[in-house]
């Protein structure tokens, strides 16, 4: 498939980001809907559960880098070898999924062997197709702009896997839904091989200086971009965590949440294409702290939000709706600021595989360490889940709209500093335009 250098067809962005949508598919009954399974229907004490889902989702998380040095073993061989590889992870992830959901035993230890290999084997293909994925795409994009392009595709498919994931397991149950997702994991892997191929380039690895890069973590960009989305990913993730605790506790508005979430993912997805033009017009920095003051200027509203009303729950879904608009920024920019890091210091040392490893490992991160953080506090701070009182939701309401205010304000102070520096020299709008 031609491409121009300049721009994306369409055609060309959804063979791209089609791929996405399964994946996000997946990660979502992965997340929100396996220990509800597992309680419910094989009588699994929650604490055991917990212990084992934690314990396999850091050892996931560490995994990644090792994982992205294996992709770029891969990505060095034939798109046909490539696509091959892509297929039999897709197969394994499919496989080991409908397992996990369907074990082998439904008690003792059978049940608890079923449960580890599965689960084990869901997050490494799972983790292989997605870094592929997106270092597919790091190597699309000459310019900040036409990256942007390729991102957005990618970001806004998974969106569309998210609420397809979200809604369809409660209405046609994990039989009709794994078949769904091996449909859309054939036609991801269709769009994969009508998508662009750069071959390899040959191994020179240096920075912009001439300096023999071995890591991604000898770029001085990479760390100083890693911070900022560390930062600004644990301000996000903190409210993930705590949103339905926000929702029927504080606001006392369960029936409300479809329609919050809804809005928000839909927010999102319908500002990528304005924030990729914004990226052409005034770069990579700009976008991305302009988005973060959204976040904040719609999220502080949350403080003032409380009981069981019709204004505070229209009042939280505009706020979903701007807030929703800002995390167009949050998909968009990132992911396209590290691909422009790669291009200027990374791309020579054929490491796209293992950057995005990396990556990978900081977004698993937060989510861990929003978890790790928020919840504790929560109960160190007196809120109970299930009281609705003003005296005990006061806490959930610092928790869910303050603490990330703070955490995204420092996140935003962090890259004006960082802009002074290696990361602004790469991220600059007369690159976004090359």
């Amino acid at each position: 498939m031609a491409v121009s250098m300049n721009t994306v067809p369409w055609s060309a962005g959804l063979s791209y980001g089609l791929l996405a949508l399964p994946l996000a598919f997946v990660a979502m009954p992965l997340y929100l809907s396996l220990p509800a399974h597992y309680a419910q229907h094989f009588s699994v004490p929650l604490g055991a559960l917990g212990l084992a889902l934690l314990l396999a989702r850091l050892l996931d998380a560490v995994c990644d880098p090792w994982i992205g040095r294996w992709v770029d073993g891969v990505l060095m061989r034939t798109r046909s070898r490539v696509l091959l590889g892509c297929a039999a992870a897709a197969l394994v992830l499919w496989a080991s999924l409908h397992r996990l959901f369907f074990p082998w035993s439904e008690s003792g230890a059978g049940l608890w062997w079923s449960f580890g290999v599965s689960l084990s084997l869901t997050y490494v293909s799972w983790s292989l197709l997605s870094i592929t994925h997106q270092a597919w795409a790091a190597r699309l994009g000459p310019s900040d702009g036409l990256q942007a392009r390729w991102v957005s595709w990618r970001e806004g498919l998974a969106l569309v896997g998210v609420m397809l994931a979200s809604t369809t397991a409660s209405w046609v149950g994990w039989g009709p839904l794994l078949a769904v997702c091996a449909v859309a994991l054939l036609a991801g892997l269709a769009g994969l091989a009508r998508t662009p191929w750069v071959e390899w380039r040959s191994p020179a690895p240096c920075d912009a200086a001439g300096a023999l890069l071995s890591s991604p973590w000898q770029s001085s960009a990479f760390r100083q971009l890693m911070a900022v989305f560390v930062l600004n990913g644990l301000a996000s993730a903190i409210p993930a965590t705590l949103v339905l605790f926000f929702i029927r506790d504080r606001l006392q508005a369960p029936a409300w949440e479809p329609v919050f979430l809804g809005s928000y993912f839909a927010a999102a997805a319908l500002s990528m294409p304005g924030w990729v033009r914004r990226v052409g017009r005034h770069g990579l920095l700009s976008c991305w702290r302009l988005g973060m003051l959204l976040s904040v200027a719609a999220f502080a509203w949350t403080l003032g939000l409380q009981g069981a009303d019709a204004w505070s729950a229209w009042a939280f879904l505009a706020i979903c709706v701007a807030s929703g608009a800002a995390l167009g920024a949050d998909l968009v920019v990132p992911a396209s600021a590290l691909a422009a890091v790669i291009r200027a210091q990374l791309s020579q040392a054929q490491q796209e595989g293992r950057t995005f490893g990396w990556w990978n490992f900081a977004s698993k991160l937060n989510l861990a360490l929003a978890a790790g953080v928020a919840l504790p506090l929560l109960q160190w701070w007196g809120y109970v889940p299930g009281e609705s009182q003003v005296s005990t939701t006061g806490p959930l309401s610092v928790a869910y709209g303050l603490l990330p205010c703070l955490l995204k304000l420092s996140a935003w102070g962090l890259l004006i500093h960082f802009q002074r520096r290696a990361l602004g020299s790469v991220l600059t709008p007369e690159r976004s335009a090359t």
